[in-house]
């Protein structure tokens, strides 16, 4: 009968108990926690609520979220110190994506956006054919207007239509917040002010608000949403396993339920759309 020198047992067990311990501590990095730099309309509209606890019951990874405008999130990006985004802001996504910063770049949700000001509509941009015009109409009669000033998707997409209409917003009913889409919409609430806003985070606060919408649908202000994850290759630390993960659920048929569900309850209508 065979025996095992008990030196060699115990070192076998040893270098078990440590491939074990290593195995694990490399499944933990695989899996372990994420960092989501977002836009403050997928936080403040409740979106994140909604969709973060079904991701981390089907796969136990925690997500850390930092909530800051889109151009802000891919600064983030570009240092290293997220593993995953979500923007809106595609011109400044495709650059993201062409300098190398980013990869797997996929949308996944859309709104719109809407212009919303005070009820008795000063501006009278109610009945304008476009959101250039009615942002002319702002103009022409210096209605106060809210400016998120912070290089969201938002503040971007505000800075398109005022090319569009041919303008270059200065003066003193033009001001820039340098906020998140909740606190400018309080702004623009306070001082009977317009604001350009995602029509999500709108709905979702708008019974603290006496603003109203008074323009949409113009194909211009159609808002999507993609995720991106940074690029593992240019910062090692990224942990490209989990925003993966993360990014596929984003596109999952379980996420595309939440997303079409999410307000129908509460508003009679989804905040949110997902992208085929």
């Amino acid at each position: 009968m065979l025996t095992t020198p008990r030196a060699v047992l115990v070192a076998a067990l040893t270098l078990s108990a440590w491939c074990a311990l290593g195995c694990r501590e490399s499944e933990r990095k695989a899996v372990g926690p994420i960092t989501l730099a977002t836009t403050t309309s997928m936080q403040d509209s409740g979106m994140l609520d909604a969709l973060l606890p079904k991701f981390q019951a089907e796969t136990e990874i925690n997500v850390r979220v930092v909530a800051v405008g889109s151009g802000q999130a891919m600064e983030i990006g570009r240092r290293g110190d997220a593993d995953v985004l979500i923007t809106h802001s595609p011109l400044a996504e495709r650059t993201f994506i062409e300098e190398g910063a980013g990869v797997d770049y996929q949308s996944v949700l859309y709104n719109e956006f809407v212009l919303v000001g005070p009820p008795d509509d000063p501006a009278r941009v109610v009945g304008a054919k476009s959101a250039a015009e009615a942002f002319g109409d702002v103009a022409e009669r210096e209605q106060t207007f809210i400016s998120r000033g912070d290089d969201s998707g938002t503040h971007q997409k505000e800075l398109a239509i005022w090319k569009l209409a041919g303008i270059e917003p200065e003066g003193e009913w033009y001001l820039e917040g340098g906020v998140g889409m909740a606190q400018a919409l309080r702004m623009a609430d306070e001082k009977d002010a317009y604001v350009l806003t995602d029509r999500g985070t709108f709905l979702a606060i708008k019974d603290e608000l006496q603003l109203k919408i008074l323009f949409q649908g113009d194909p211009n202000l159609r808002n999507v949403y993609s995720v991106i994850i940074v690029n593992p290759e240019r910062h090692p630390g990224v942990n490209v396993e989990a925003a993966r993960k993360f990014a596929h659920f984003l596109r999952s048929s379980t996420a595309k339920k939440v997303i079409s569900e999410f307000g129908v309850e509460k508003f009679g209508q989804p905040l949110f759309h997902p992208t085929e």
